[in-house]
């Protein structure tokens, strides 16, 4: 054999091998396409959308953050606007989780069955309904009755229960509003507000007019109770409370209530591990932590 019989059939060899080669690293490309396709069909991302109290909505917010933390495959959109709000979004079907800072109303079971809706109420934490003053009023206790008489126009002078000589300047919660509900029902029952309050859409308004001014009155959620404002103590009858935590739980804070959430049913997957998460070990630190007080 020749020296170029030789070199021919070593080129031929190395474009063989150079071929086989460029077979197989498009068949591995081929398969680690087929590998991606297969991993991106299986990993699909759940989704519930939570709405409803602004009362509930910073520990709800909380919770999912967290929960989405050690769970990246889930995804929970958690929305504030009123517990009615997140009722009436239940009824119609929008939502699989509504907040509400108070029970639903008898109206409102009826409109969910004629919706073909079952409502199922779960109490995921509790709070105390804290009545709040400035700082620089010299008022620090108010009766049930002073309250009561404050809202529907009765008493709307300071001095009138025991304070400077000064108009109350009185801040309510929009009627969307459960801690607006929760409030009307214990405070003043069939009795109507006064016609001049001031309405606000959140716990975070009523801090901030209450801030701003020194007559000012509002009631907020406990988690949103600071320095910022002034807690007052309440007689409901049997003496005066002071609104901390440990009277709360012990269930001697009067104005202390449950925070529920509402489901179309008995909940399934998402929604169920996420109520499950805040009823957990885990979800009683948050609630805690967010001003809260665990079931």
């Amino acid at each position: 054999m020749t020296k170029l019989h030789r070199l021919l059939i070593i080129i031929l060899i190395l474009l063989l091998a150079l071929f086989a080669a460029g077979c197989l690293n498009e068949s591995d490309n081929t398969q680690d396409e087929k590998t991606n396709e297969t991993i991106t069909e299986d990993v699909k991302v759940e989704n519930i959308n939570i709405e409803g109290s602004t009362t509930v909505f910073p520990l709800a917010q909380a919770a999912a953050e967290i929960y989405m933390e050690n769970h990246p495959e889930k995804s929970i959109n958690v929305i504030s606007g009123g517990s009615t709000t997140g009722i009436k979004a239940l009824i119609d079907g929008k939502v699989d989780i509504a907040m509400a800072s108070r029970k639903m109303k008898n109206s409102e079971k009826k409109a969910a069955e004629a919706n073909g809706i079952d409502p199922v109420e779960h109490v995921i934490a509790w709070d105390g309904l804290t009545v709040v003053v400035n700082p620089a009023n010299s008022v620090d206790q108010l009766t049930y009755d002073q309250i009561k008489g404050i809202y529907d126009g009765s008493i709307s002078n300071w001095a009138d229960v025991g304070g400077e000589d000064e108009e109350i300047i009185i801040q309510n919660r929009d009627p969307s509003s459960g801690t607006y509900g929760y409030f009307k029902d214990e405070l003043l029952g069939e009795d109507k507000f006064r016609p001049d309050l001031v309405s606000r859409d959140s716990n975070g308004a009523i801090v901030q007019a209450v801030t701003q001014k020194d007559s000012a009155i509002g009631y907020i959620g406990f988690a949103y109770l600071d320095d910022s404002v002034k807690a007052v103590d309440i007689d409901a009858g049997n003496g005066m409370v002071e609104p901390t935590s440990e009277n709360i739980l012990s269930g001697k804070y009067p104005l202390a209530r449950p925070l529920h959430f509402y489901t179309d049913g008995q909940p399934t997957g998402l929604a169920a591990d996420f109520i499950e998460f805040i009823l957990s070990e885990e979800g009683t630190i948050i609630i805690n932590d967010v001003g809260y007080f665990p079931v």
